[in-house]
């Protein structure tokens, strides 16, 4: 939402910011309400035990019912909905469509009779949802528009977002695999799926670069592969269990870096 509104930045009117603060509300609330309903698909499926090696999870390990985190995932996307309906009733109805398959998309990722996260088709998911339409749309309702550099930036923080579930599935391959859950790490196996998280990575800060062929300053976003690079290490040097605990945190981190680096850079240059 950051970078979307920050491509923003310098055309037509300028930043309508209520509408900004309904886009966060959006993607924020659609981000908790995907974790409430991947909680509690895969802890009625069986897959996240006690024995996972991760943070405890709500379902699987007992901390609250499967009737619990399923009407907290209700409430988030029914948030997410009105946010949304405000945004698409000044904005377009178009956006009613995206918001409608963002929710659908976050369902069925682990739930339903045939989950997409289930068959390796995770982070394609996440790279569209989190990535081009948080950022396009987040400037789309600022804009009335969809630009190239929406685009581009859209797709860096895409592959950002894909970095983060890369190194999560990274580290739950061995439970997965137990589990039937092919995700796309258990599918290329250990050491594709180490590699897949850096070219993730790097794809991300050179696509964001790439920004600055419209707007120079955009290059402060290389600032972020000095935070990725400990992870990076990590991963490469063969981390497993709950060592891959801390590269998760600090994917988290570069992402957060690198998309505020970026929309930095995107407002110096406007």
């Amino acid at each position: 939402m950051l970078v979307g509104t920050s491509v923003a930045v310098g055309v037509g009117d300028g930043i309508v910011w209520w509408r900004a603060l309904a886009a966060l509300v959006v993607a924020l609330a659609l981000q908790v309400g995907v974790n409430f309903a991947n909680d509690l698909s895969d802890g009625l499926r069986g897959t996240d035990g006690l024995d996972r090696i991760g943070p405890r999870r709500l379902v699987g390990s007992g901390l609250a019912s499967a009737g619990e985190v399923r009407w907290a995932a209700f409430v988030a996307f029914g948030v997410a909905g009105i946010a949304g309906l405000v945004l698409s009733l000044v904005v377009s109805p178009w956006l009613l469509i995206i918001g409608a398959s963002a929710i659908a998309a976050a369902w069925l990722y682990t739930g339903g009779p045939k989950p997409y996260g289930y068959r390796g088709l995770g982070e394609v998911a996440v790279f569209v949802f989190f990535g081009l339409v948080a950022t396009v749309g987040s400037a789309y309702v600022q804009t009335g528009r969809i630009t190239g550099l929406a685009l581009l930036a859209g797709s860096a923080v895409g592959l950002l977002a894909c970095a983060l579930l890369a190194v999560n599935n990274l580290r739950d391959i061995a439970g997965d695999t137990v589990s039937g859950k092919r995700t796309l790490a258990v599918r290329i196996g250990d050491r594709a799926a180490r590699w897949l998280y850096v070219a993730f990575l790097d794809g991300a800060l050179v696509l964001a670069s790439l920004c600055a062929l419209s707007r120079p300053w955009c290059l402060l976003v290389l600032g972020g592969g000095v935070v990725a690079g400990p992870a990076v290490r990590d991963v490469l040097g063969g981390a497993e269990g709950p060592r891959l605990i801390g590269v998760l945190a600090a994917t988290a981190r570069t992402q957060l870096v690198a998309g505020g680096l970026l929309a930095l850079g995107l407002v110096l240059s406007a």
